[in-house]
């Protein structure tokens, strides 16, 4: 069976050529001609049949044939045309081709010439044709490339960001412009879940009307995200359903996917378009893989908030951990400091018995003076290789505790030591506990660094009083009043750094086993605390510390 084939134009006044170059040439080929007589009626059909090809008589009446290749030009008809003249014509044969005539026939004209010349100009018509449908494929495929392109640098850009951002906002913006360019869409948004609740917040938009934008970073519900978030599936709609919803009012077509974690929806992902074209597959399956990468930004977020959190423990422990081998060391060394004088003066005593300076001792007493001097001498042993506190005053962790009762404890332990120096310790407490995030063995002393300091520095008959409230700035306020020697006010600034000394200072009879005014200050500083005195030469001196308060 034979495939129609191209058509042809003759422009021909004469019946008889007409037959023969149409009726009797062309049409036994398969081509399908069409025959007017004048260059007018040429231009119209030219028009109406888009020949593939052209055959004119030069010397047509009225119109001629260079006319006719002149009006073809001049209406931007890229026909190739054959012209036919008698011999005698070469002029306007020239003439013609110089006006883009592709072929000449001279008449009187053989059938197979008429073929060879149609067959010739169609097959370079069949060559242009397939450059230009090549042309046009190649076009197109590099169209599709460069989207495709464009899409991938897009996916590639969005997972470079998710390992390397580190605010999460411009994440999800960059989420929501990546999500809203592959899928061609007008406009896009990022739901994520509140991890408080089942609520979904909106976290980022693009080209969205402003009432949408005010609602940033608030509970939304577009209306269609909701059934996503229950089935866990995408859904793509536009059109007419489309109008059951409050996204409508966005757009005609609608592309939900869920982001999931482990199976489970903690975010949604959505675009739209203005017009009820939908969403290709393609499409939506590039969406979700924009929503993995919010997935992939999401668990990041949670892993390093997890994070975050345990350094901040195991630093605040470290924290504990360092402030208590201070304050350890500095008690250990206090208590040594504190027996070896007296353990010492006694044994240069026993010794004094022994060497008869004294007087001459009986049997009995020189037994009873060695066995003083033996123990005298394990007890120096022991002092001297104190290395360690007992296991009840190990560091521990911080949490809300009554410093109310921590102050009550704290007196109740110097009440004793401070009759011994015929002083006495008061106090002012609220009616109501006053409550603190602290360590309490820290705190505790804290307090046994300032009471030890305040008898210390006290005369016989004293009076020492501590008041804890609540300040103005929701502070819990402990101040520490004495009423011994006093200091010039200009060592206040310094009273608390670490190895200061006040030249020519003497407490009283007391010595004192507290940590020292610096070790005090660093453990209220550690718990976000201040610390200051107030003092003037025999006046007594008021020591404070603040720490932040945890409630009623």
């Amino acid at each position: 069976m034979n495939t129609p084939k191209e058509r042809i134009l003759l422009v021909e006044y004469d019946p008889e050529v007409s037959d023969l170059i149409s009726r009797q040439t062309l049409q036994p080929m398969g081509y399908r001609v069409e025959v007017v007589s004048g260059a007018t009626q040429a231009i119209q059909e030219a028009v109406r049949f888009a020949p593939d090809v052209i055959i004119a008589n030069l010397s047509l009446p009225g119109l001629s044939g260079k006319d006719l290749l002149v009006a073809l030009s001049s209406q931007g008809l890229e026909v190739p045309v054959i012209v036919l003249a008698p011999k005698g014509m070469e002029g306007d044969v020239i003439q013609a081709f110089r006006l883009g005539a592709a072929d000449f026939l001279g008449w009187p004209v053989r059938e197979a010439e008429v073929v060879s010349a149609v067959e010739r100009i169609l097959k370079q018509v069949r060559a242009r044709r397939e450059r230009e449908m090549l042309a046009r494929q190649l076009n197109q495929t590099n169209q599709e490339l460069q989207r495709r392109v464009r899409e991938l640098t897009t996916i590639f850009a969005i997972g470079k960001a998710v390992i390397s951002a580190t605010d999460q906002q411009a994440l999800f913006d960059k989420i929501v412009e990546g999500a809203t360019f592959i899928t061609e869409a007008d406009a896009g948004w990022l739901l994520v879940r509140d991890e408080r609740g089942k609520s979904f917040i909106l976290r980022a938009c693009r080209n969205v009307p402003n009432d949408m934008f005010a609602k940033l970073n608030q509970v939304f519900d577009d209306g269609l995200s909701s059934l996503v978030a229950l089935s866990g599936e995408a859904l793509s709609i536009h059109g007419d359903p489309l109008k059951r919803f409050k996204v409508v009012r966005i757009g005609q077509s609608a592309l939900v996917v869920p982001v999931k974690v482990k199976k489970e929806v903690v975010g949604l992902l959505v675009v739209t378009r203005k017009e009820a074209h939908p969403f290709s597959n393609s499409q939506q399956a590039l969406l979700e893989a924009v929503a993995d990468y919010a997935s992939i930004s999401l668990v990041n977020a949670r892993l390093f908030k997890a994070l975050e959190e345990r350094v901040n423990t195991l630093q605040q422990s470290a924290d504990n951990a360092q402030v208590g081998e201070r304050i350890k060391d500095e008690v250990l060394q206090q208590i040594r400091e504190e027996l070896s004088a007296p353990l010492l003066v006694i044994k240069g005593n026993a010794d004094m018995l022994l060497g008869k300076e004294m007087g001459k001792l009986n049997t009995e007493q020189t037994n009873a003076v060695n066995v003083i001097q033996e123990k005298l001498k394990t007890i120096l042993d022991i002092v001297a290789a104190l290395t360690a506190m007992d296991a009840s005053d190990s560091s521990k962790e911080r949490s809300t505790i009554n410093l109310t009762e921590l102050t009550r404890q704290a007196i109740n332990r110097f009440q004793p030591i401070a009759r011994q120096n015929s002083a006495a310790i008061t106090a002012e407490l609220p009616s109501k506990p006053i409550m603190a995030l602290a360590d309490p063995g820290q705190i505790s002393k804290v307090f046994d660094g300032l009471l030890s300091n305040a008898v210390k520095f006290s005369m016989p008959g004293a009076r020492i009083k501590i008041n804890l409230e609540r300040s103005a700035d929701n502070m819990a306020h402990v101040s520490v009043q004495d009423t011994g020697v006093g200091m010039d006010p200009q060592h206040l600034p310094h009273i608390f750094d670490e190895g200061y000394r006040i030249k020519g200072a003497s407490g009283g009879r007391y010595g004192g086993v507290g940590i020292s005014l610096s070790l005090v200050k660093e453990i209220v500083t550690s718990h976000r605390g201040k610390v200051w005195a107030e003092s003037q030469p025999d006046q007594g001196s008021t020591f404070h510390f603040s720490l932040p308060s945890a409630g009623a």
